[in-house]
């Protein structure tokens, strides 16, 4: 398996940080499939570094994450390495850098991928990073700003040579967002130039897509992101196939709904009631379409509409029954 640092990785396939999903209870449902690494979503180093309590409480671990990695976005070094040394007083074993973000209000602030467009600044935020933990420190980045400008192989060198210990390229530049398809051949020439680990993302959706994409880019494994909203489950086979480890048993019915019902009381207890019913909606519209119902459209219209957790509860606790099942 890879190492990270210190830190020899479990599997092969990562979680991606997802803004506004893989926060703790998210991340304790993928944590039951055993991924190599779980990342946070990501956390704005400067808020952060000037104490806005709840934005580490995004990223904690609980105590049950490890190792525990929270990603930070910035633009600012000084900033950054404030917020990494919180993270890593905070238990943080790794600290993962966001150059990759597309979002226009994250490249608007000169942070996310629109860092590949400045490199020298880029380098400087990895640099003052490094310098101010004692942790590995990883990068998650795109192909570039847009097709004119290819520059993931050259910042990963220079990335190398700070000090980074891991990177992530997705297969897309910043300026295509989620369109098309991800080019999983671009990313090796990365991979090719750094001795570091490379992991592939983008669109990879199933173990067919993840054994296609190490075919492609000869990454030393894949990162698993928007796939895993509705269906964790699938960790399982990406993991099998991708680590060659045992086939996993097909999980019944009776089983994803102990998740389902034990993800959604955990987001009501993390979140509060009225916050949790709104922050579970992406996830419950996910697992419902996971379930493929003749009704599922309906079900949905009427779940996002429930301000109260017990309905939605006993809604779920319904639709997840055997005589249901497609």
């Amino acid at each position: 398996m890879p190492k990270i640092g210190k830190y020899e990785l479990r599997s092969r396939v990562l979680v991606a940080p997802m803004s506004g999903l893989t926060d703790l209870p998210f991340r304790r449902v993928v944590n039951l499939f055993n991924p190599g690494l779980i990342v946070s979503e990501m956390v704005a180093g400067q808020m952060l570094a000037m104490g806005k309590a709840d934005t580490l409480a995004r990223a904690a671990g609980g105590g049950e994450i490890d190792p525990l990695v929270i990603q930070l976005v910035g633009c600012e070094k000084n900033w950054m390495s404030k917020a990494a040394k919180l993270s890593q007083e905070a238990g943080a074993a790794l600290i993962d850098i966001n150059m990759g973000c597309p979002a226009r209000k994250v490249t608007s602030g000169m942070s996310g991928s629109a860092l590949m467009k400045n490199i020298d600044n880029a380098l400087e935020l990895i640099v003052a990073t490094i310098n101010s933990v004692d942790i590995p420190v990883t990068l998650k980045m795109r192909l570039g700003w847009d097709i004119d400008n290819l520059n993931a192989p050259s910042l990963a060198v220079k990335a190398q040579k700070a000090g980074v210990k891991m990177i992530v390229v997705h297969g897309r530049t910043r300026c295509q967002f989620y369109d098309g398809k991800a080019d999983w051949s671009a990313v090796k020439e990365t991979v090719e130039a750094v001795d570091i680990p490379v992991f592939v993302n983008g669109d990879i959706n199933n173990a067919n897509d993840a054994i296609e994409a190490l075919d492609k880019s000869s990454a030393a494994g894949v990162m698993v992101g928007r796939a895993l909203i509705g269906s964790p489950w699938k960790l399982q086979e990406i993991i099998s196939a991708v680590d060659k480890s045992t086939i996993p048993k097909q999980l019944k019915l009776k089983d994803k709904k102990k998740i389902v019902l034990n993800h959604y009381r955990d987001i009501i207890d993390f979140y509060g009631e009225r916050k949790g019913v709104k922050i579970a909606r992406r996830h419950l519209i996910g697992y419902v379409d996971d379930l493929n119902l003749i009704d599922g459209s309906e079900i949905k219209s009427s779940i996002v509409q429930m301000s109260q957790s017990s309905k939605v509860y006993d809604t779920l606790d319904v639709i997840f029954s055997n005589d249901r099942e497609k």
